[in-house]
């Protein structure tokens, strides 16, 4: 009975992993953090250097430089990380002869290598942004607001177009009407057959009154 309670309690279970041999070699990640134009000490306190996430933990010196201890050979993810200032992981291969080799982490392109000095040199890519930036207003935004388009592109249409096409083709005249009365469905609103013909007829209205007026009638001399 001793035996078969002995062997219950040193059996593995389902979610145990292999541990390292306590007698297996260990060895150190070294390298340093470095944040341009500012200094070590403002933000070193606040610091970590994590390893695979916290499976190993380092803390870094007033200098920016760390070292954490006691790491096994394998391939390992090294980050700093700050609630102040942003930094790129970096990937540290060990090999079972305590060779270091460092190369960026690229989760996208995961066959493409970028070597890294070692020591490691990581440079921070800029301060955390917790906010999102208020947006300023624009004319373009203003411009392209539906209202302001739904209003300023007809005004633009009765303007234009007919400086654009012929307006003495009456069919050409009769096509546009029906065309904007298809557009104009409210009966409150005015007809925008009627407005176009007045804005047709008005040039040729006062060219027609201006001749007459230009013209006299001739008197006839007894």
């Amino acid at each position: 009975v001793a035996a078969a309670l002995f062997y219950w309690y040193t059996e593995p279970g389902p979610a145990a992993t292999a541990a390292t041999p306590l007698g297996g070699d260990r060895f150190k990640i070294e390298g340093r953090a470095i944040v341009p134009g500012v200094k070590t000490q403002d933000w070193v306190s606040t610091a970590r250097v994590l390893v695979d996430g916290e499976d190993y933990v380092g803390f870094l010196r007033i200098d920016g430089g760390f070292s954490v201890n006691d790491v096994p050979s394998g391939s390992y993810v090294v980050e700093v990380v700050t609630p102040s200032y942003r930094f790129e992981p970096v990937r540290v291969d060990i090999t079972s002869k305590g060779k270091m080799r460092a190369r960026m982490v690229n989760y996208i392109k995961t066959s493409e290598v970028i070597r890294q000095p070692y020591p490691l040199q990581i440079r921070s890519s800029g301060p955390h942004s917790y906010f999102m930036k208020r947006e300023t207003w624009g004319w373009t935004d203003f411009l392209m607001n539906p209202m302001v388009m739904m209003m300023v592109l007809p005004l633009l249409i009765i303007v234009l177009l007919p400086k654009v096409v012929n307006t003495n083709d009456p069919e050409m005249r009769k096509e546009m009407e029906q065309s904007m009365n298809m557009l104009n469905p409210n009966p409150e609103l005015p007809d925008v057959s009627e407005l176009m013909t007045k804005l047709f007829s008005g040039s040729k209205g006062s060219s027609k009154a201006s001749s007459s007026k230009g013209t006299r009638p001739a008197v006839k001399r007894r």
